[in-house]
């Protein structure tokens, strides 16, 4: 299945007015933003998207397919049906402006634009996301959706019947090592220390017959012509240096979240991901978040899609409860 459309003929989206206060603004251009404003309009709540830059980390994303009734499709692809399918509704979205604060004035939210414009929304999603942690060594930039990659669950079967390289030792690389398994011909496991992922997974990788770890092993370069062709890397137990040769690179380090906007007014976890409920509610009453800025063990479109439509529907229960009770003073 296929998305054709002229993007540029689409037509603009009426602007943010901030004499008025919205029902339910959302903060981020991704698929849990996305949804989320969706579900909203349609419940009636008067709703818009403010982001930086609409698609997030679909715009890194090369190809999507494993999402429920597309067959395939490049991450572009699917943003650009997803702002289709939003300016239907006449939605507004706010592009290329990024928010300096944050704040709830008794039951209002006001949100500081770097434009001088204040917003102010009786509830607010934060659907910020997040960015892989990357490893910060020459050639990474160079060879970025060129062989390397930070997301093995979407991006393993691209590399069927080739060598690739998993860098990380906690879970999340460990787990990718035996998902990209199932694919590659060879998958090579290297890490910088010991490995902190659980036991039963650790001991699943080092008993499978196509993986192959390296310990002790920190990544220096990574090195190529059109695309990436392998590693260097130093070993640290006997202080020498050598190559690995590899189709692919899987860095899986983890995510950093976007949540420095609302670290002092909500509870974050150790890792600074946003916590919530099962509704999507933060620690702040009226405030939601959904997508990979919140604290979850999977990161993929289709639990972002479903945390923003969740997150949408308890705001509208929340509206409903207060009725007209809302207190602003400027």
């Amino acid at each position: 299945m296929s998305f054709s459309f002229n993007f540029n003929q689409v037509l603009k989206s009426p602007t943010l007015d901030d004499a008025i206060i919205y029902d339910h603004l959302v903060i981020g251009g991704g698929p849990a933003g996305y949804n989320a404003a969706l579900y909203a309009f349609r419940k009636g709540l008067t709703t818009a998207i403010i982001a930086k830059r609409l698609g997030g980390q679909l715009l890194n994303t090369s190809s999507v397919d494993n999402y429920l009734g597309i067959a395939q499709i490049s991450g572009e692809g699917l943003n650009e049906a997803y702002i289709h399918h939003i300016k239907q509704f006449d939605i507004p979205m706010l592009e290329e402006v990024s928010i300096t604060q944050l704040e709830k004035v008794g039951s209002i939210f006001k949100i500081h634009l770097d434009n001088k414009q204040i917003l102010k929304a009786k509830t607010v999603l934060l659907s910020s996301g997040s960015n892989p942690r990357r490893l910060d060594v020459p050639g990474e930039e160079t060879f970025s959706d060129k062989g390397v990659a930070y997301c093995a669950i979407c991006d393993a079967p691209l590399f069927k019947d080739k060598v690739v390289i998993i860098a990380g030792g906690g879970n999340s690389a460990v787990e990718a090592s035996l998902d990209v398994a199932k694919w590659a011909s060879k998958v090579i496991v290297v890490h910088r220390s010991e490995f902190r992922a659980d036991k039963i997974l650790v001991d699943q990788m080092m008993n499978h017959k196509k993986i192959s770890v390296f310990k002790q092993t920190q990544i220096l370069e990574i090195y190529g012509d059109t695309r990436m062709k392998g590693i260097h890397v130093l070993d640290k137990s006997t202080n020498t240096e050598r190559s690995i040769e590899a189709d692919g690179l899987f860095v899986e380090i983890g995510n950093i979240p976007n949540s420095d906007l609302v670290k002092d007014i909500v509870t974050l976890s150790d890792s600074g991901h946003v916590l919530v409920d099962t509704h999507q509610r933060t620690s702040l009453p009226g405030l939601y978040a959904a997508g990979d800025v919140c604290e979850s063990p999977y990161k993929q479109i289709i639990i972002a899609v479903a945390q923003g439509a969740t997150a949408a529907l308890a705001a509208s229960e929340y509206i409903n409860q207060l009725g007209g009770n809302y207190a602003y003073n400027e």
